[in-house]
């Protein structure tokens, strides 16, 4: 058989895509795979690596707001839109594809819209709580709609072509169990784990909050705090901290640019401070894992909020705003979440059952069930 994958622009995009693709590629040794992205971005880079062949097409993003320079923007993406679908619509015809999936981003939009003018098995991915544009202009083409929470379905027009399957999880989220990886850790017994990430960038605002808040672990043992800063405020955070009442071991807390061992360390974790980006949030349900949720208000449609309400409202995880807190007030939350195991229990309980585990392969038997009809 042969498919054809189509995602980008981040990360949360391209991971579903190629963990559903290896998951085929598993199950039918002889297929063939081809993905196409958007021209300069990192599916460019990242699907290679899989050992898959990507094609660029030129594709550009809507611009919000009213300005010349917007209006100008989004003329551009209408001409690029219309010179991708039909370079997506060459591709498909020279591939043959049995089927073609798309797990988000804009190019999403030209290479679907191709493919069901093509009449060839069509399946958008949102992984998002509440639809993007792209799968919301997408919903009425292509023949399923695939969601990661049962509390999407109500956002479509057609809830009978949506399916909850859940959102693929890479497969080293499964090596560890708790107590494996606090041992590999050395965290001490009855010693919590609070891990703060907010982004391979990291977060400026939550970065600032941490450097007023770091200091005031001074004396503390009850609990680790590991905190990973981002590439883009390393250099200038680490200056801050050596300015500071700030060391690591009387805090007991570990700063540094990234967390390489993400899998581990989660998986340790007793709380976790993070964004509501729709792949985290798949990882901490897949784990059971209690979040404190900053949503980033800076993402189109505010997607990350209504993703972290999701879980909150099933009693998973407490959500906050910037700007509703301060180092002080932060710490304090943390500290009673901490301080109540049962609190933790009945969190942890309730991300768990927000969990698919077996997303892959229901999104993969979608897929084949589809090919089948």
């Amino acid at each position: 058989m042969k498919f054809i994958f189509t995602c980008g622009g981040t990360a949360g995009h391209v991971n579903p895509a190629l963990a559903v693709a290896g998951r085929l590629r598993e199950l039918m040794p002889e297929s063939e795979f081809l993905f196409l992205g958007a021209e300069g971005q990192m599916e460019m880079s990242l699907v290679p690596r899989e050992g898959y062949d990507i094609k660029p097409l030129r594709i550009t993003n809507i611009a919000r707001g009213k300005s010349l320079e917007a209006i100008a923007h989004n003329l551009d993406t209408v001409k690029n839109v219309l010179i991708s679908e039909r370079e997506a619509k060459r591709i498909i015809r020279d591939f043959q594809p049995d089927a073609v999936i798309g797990t988000g981003g804009y190019v999403c939009y030209p290479v679907l819209m191709a493919a069901a003018k093509s009449h060839i098995p069509t399946l958008v991915h949102e992984s998002n709580a509440f639809p993007g544009l792209t799968t919301k202009l997408l919903a009425k083409h292509v023949d399923r709609i695939l969601v990661g929470f049962e509390d999407s379905r109500r956002h479509y027009p057609d809830p009978d072509r949506v399916r909850v399957t859940g959102t693929p999880v890479r497969g080293a989220f499964a090596a560890y169990t708790k107590e494996d990886a606090r041992r590999e850790l050395g965290l001490r017994d009855g010693e919590k784990l609070v891990v703060s990430v907010w982004g391979s960038l990291g977060s400026g605002h939550m970065n600032n909050i941490l450097v007023e808040l770091l200091p005031l672990l001074k004396g503390q043992r009850n609990f680790r705090l590991t905190h990973a800063i981002g590439s883009r405020d390393f250099a200038k955070i680490s200056e801050k901290l050596g300015e500071l009442p700030f060391d690591s071991a009387t805090c007991n807390a570990d700063v540094r640019e990234y967390i390489y061992d993400m899998p581990r360390m989660m998986a340790a974790a007793d709380l976790i401070m993070c964004r509501a980006g729709a792949s985290t949030l798949a990882e901490l349900t897949y784990l059971g894992k209690p979040s404190l949720i900053v949503p980033s208000p800076n993402v189109t449609d505010n997607h990350q909020e209504k993703n972290a309400r999701v879980l909150e409202r099933a009693g998973g995880a407490k959500v906050l705003l910037e700007g509703e807190f301060d180092a002080k007030s932060l710490l304090d939350t943390v500290k009673d979440l901490l301080g109540n195991q049962k609190t933790l229990a009945v969190m942890s309980d309730a991300m768990r059952a927000l969990s698919v585990p077996e997303a892959t392969d229901r999104i993969v038997e979608e897929i084949l069930s589809l090919c089948r009809q």
